[in-house]
């Protein structure tokens, strides 16, 4: 697997334009990361309440649910031009934020992260579209893990960087570091060089935003990994409720927290690094399987009071959960025809990362009244099941047959 690495990631990092994609992922995901923290600190320290600051994380989630109308955008105009103004939008509207100094203006930072969520369900249409037309079917599992590297390598980096120059300057800060950062990604985006037609008028009238719900259901092999997808983050959600009640049964304040976090993050890069050459070599359903396997694993073994165990059991998670996300995305990026991939990419999007949300919510009620040893164990055993489905899955000749022709026919 090492030799396999060596050898594909610099076949995707020879490519002009997947190292711009790439570089803007990292430039504009430095200043999101380190936002999503502050703006929540922000609020506490300006209201005192905690139930605002949560708010924050809320607001640019919610635009989330609404991936397949946004997403429909990305199929009515070229993607680069639209990715180019997608950043510059967010630029020009996050300085309005230096105007918030009381209590009374905090609904400004709400305001502003909502219409940034929804901006980001556009952009991240937009990219899955224009990086399936940038780099051959053959190679983007490889760049999809490197993009999962890059995301998790800066939620390690970027959030106590923004702490730091949040505490040092003040928001105002933070906010011209992220505007600054969409600018830059703005102009690499304007670097690409990928072909793209304009879809015609009349391409544009036919848009029709249940499309892509329509391709992923009635896809054989996209359906079962959509929904392992979100039955995954489902079960990520109700596991991540449960971290505190860890923390406790482990005997260690609540910033423990902090080094769980560290090592699932370190557990997601190394993952994003070996996803791509282990789709190549496994296929899609079974590397979904293998990763859903591993988190039900380490999440059944998370009730034993072990800091060893914990640090071992977060760094599994960290690695599990990423190949079923890169399962699931370069699948829609290789099975979906190009005039749809906009609304398709929103759409798998929203039904594999809105559950996360929900099993929060269900997490949370479900910690005061179970026993977080027997929560633990009945969510191992639920991801369980999800992994023998998609082994079924892998094993039907009908399904297998994605590696073989995906592989052997690069765009």
């Amino acid at each position: 697997m090492k030799h396999t690495v060596s050898r594909t990631l610099p076949r995707v990092l020879r490519r002009r334009d997947a190292r711009l994609c790439l570089a803007a992922v990292l430039v504009s995901g430095f200043g999101t990361s380190a936002l999503w923290l502050v703006a929540g600190v922000w609020v506490k320290d300006l209201t005192g309440s905690d139930g605002l600051a949560a708010l924050c994380l809320l607001a640019l989630w919610a635009p989330t649910a609404a991936g397949p109308v946004l997403g429909a955008l990305a199929d009515t105009v070229r993607r680069g031009p639209l990715l180019i103004g997608l950043h510059l939008l967010p630029a020009a509207l996050l300085p309005v934020l230096t105007a918030v100094d009381s209590p009374g203006r905090v609904w400004l930072v709400f305001a502003v992260l909502f219409v940034y969520g929804a901006v980001g369900v556009v952009q991240d249409a937009a990219e899955s579209a224009l990086v399936a037309g940038a780099v051959p079917a053959s190679l983007l599992g490889e760049f999809n893990g490197l993009r999962m590297t890059v995301s998790e390598g800066l939620k390690l980096v970027a959030p106590p960087a923004g702490a730091v120059l949040y505490g040092a300057y003040g928001a105002d800060a933070v906010v011209l570091l992220d505007a600054a950062s969409f600018v830059l990604a703005a102009g690499l985006y304007a670097c690409l060089r990928v072909p793209e037609r304009s879809p015609a008028r009349g391409e544009r009238e036919r848009v029709r935003i249940a499309e892509g719900a329509r391709h992923l259901w009635r896809h054989p092999r996209l359906r079962p990994l959509v929904l392992a997808g979100g039955a995954t983050m489902l079960c990520a959600g109700v596991n991540g409720a449960a971290l505190y009640a860890v923390i406790d049964a482990l005997g260690h304040a609540p910033a423990y927290a902090g080094v769980l976090y560290a090592v699932q993050g370190a557990g997601s890069v190394v993952a994003g690094l070996l996803a791509g050459p282990a789709l190549r070599s496994v296929g899609a359903h079974r590397l979904a399987g293998y990763g859903i396997a591993v988190t039900a694993v380490a999440a059944g073994l998370r009730a034993v009071p072990s800091d060893a165990v914990a640090l071992l059991c977060s760094a599994a998670i960290g690695a599990g959960l990423p190949c079923v996300l890169i399962a699931a995305f370069t699948a829609v990026q290789r099975e979906t025809p190009d005039a749809l991939l906009g609304r398709t990419a929103a759409t798998a999007h929203t039904l594999v990362l809105a559950p996360n949300a929900v099993g929060l919510a269900v997490g949370a009620a479900l910690v005061e009244v179970v026993d977080v040893a027997v929560l633990l164990a009945a969510l191992g055993v639920v991801w369980a099941a999800s992994a023998a489905l998609m082994r079924q899955s892998a094993a039907s000749p009908s399904r297998t047959a994605d590696r073989s022709s995906s592989d052997a026919n690069p765009a």
